[in-house]
């Protein structure tokens, strides 16, 4: 089975308020539309927000993506293979996205297997369950990944500001 790791702890400085609270539902329903994933988790932890996903809060949020994307893994349950993992703040994700990327790996067997657009290396990202133990507090962008075109697909986009909404 293959589940969706959310993440969605930040703080949101330069957004002015909690963006999740805006962003995390959308991201959610584009997550849940992919036929590759069997259950969903969410990664709390500068906000609490309300959710129709189940949470894991992580108390080292602060320290980086990395330390969230951790609290998400060992969330899992033991039958999970791979996790799937997507931010909250990337409300353009689509899920056929998620079905490349989750296809890939099952061709592949790659430890991490990450979608790119006009040759940018984005999410969703794959980290298969034997790579689980090799996530630096600064996330995965630093380590190798088999790439996934998806250059027919919109990106899933990265909110920072209340400005790029509009």
């Amino acid at each position: 089975m293959i589940a969706a790791v959310v993440l969605a702890a930040g703080a949101s400085t330069r957004f002015g308020s909690p963006k999740q609270a805006l962003l995390l539902e959308p991201v959610l329903e584009r997550v849940r539309s992919s036929a590759a994933i069997g259950n969903t988790i969410v990664v709390l932890g500068a906000h609490d927000v309300e959710t129709s996903a189940r949470v894991v809060r992580c108390p080292e949020w602060h320290r980086g993506p990395g330390a969230s994307l951790r609290c998400g893994l060992d969330a899992l349950d033991e039958e999970i293979e791979a996790a799937v993992v997507v931010l909250a703040d990337g409300p353009s994700l689509d899920p056929r996205a998620i079905d490349r990327v989750v296809a890939a790996w099952r061709e592949s067997a790659a430890e991490r297997v990450a979608a790119t657009y006009g040759g940018i290396r984005l999410h969703p990202l794959l980290l298969a369950r034997e790579a689980w133990g090799e996530v630096p507090d600064q996330g995965l962008r630093g380590l190798p990944a088999e790439l996934v075109p998806c250059d027919d697909l919109d990106p899933p986009g990265d909110v920072d500001f209340a400005d790029d909404l509009s």
